[in-house]
């Protein structure tokens, strides 16, 4: 008898905010992962547009702020 394994998928992200406070991300799964900013220095020495300046990267398993040159992945912030 054949049997599957499923595979299983990572959560993805598909929206951030960051303040200056917090770093904000939307997962695929509906859950938000909020971690303080200042885990960051680039984010939190970062202006408010060079923040709101990101887009995801590998279909959603990290994030790139190219004129800050960062790179965060999701699986970092939930596997620390």
């Amino acid at each position: 008898m054949a049997t599957s394994v499923a595979r299983q998928v990572p959560p993805l992200a598909v929206d951030v905010r960051v303040d200056d406070e917090r770093l904000v991300i939307v997962l695929s799964d509906g859950r938000e992962l909020s971690v303080p900013v200042e885990w960051f220095p680039r984010l939190r020495d970062a202006e408010s547009g060079q923040r709101s300046a990101w887009r995801l990267i590998g279909g959603g398993l990290g994030i790139h702020w190219p004129e800050l040159d960062e790179d965060i992945s999701v699986e970092s912030l939930l596997n620390p």
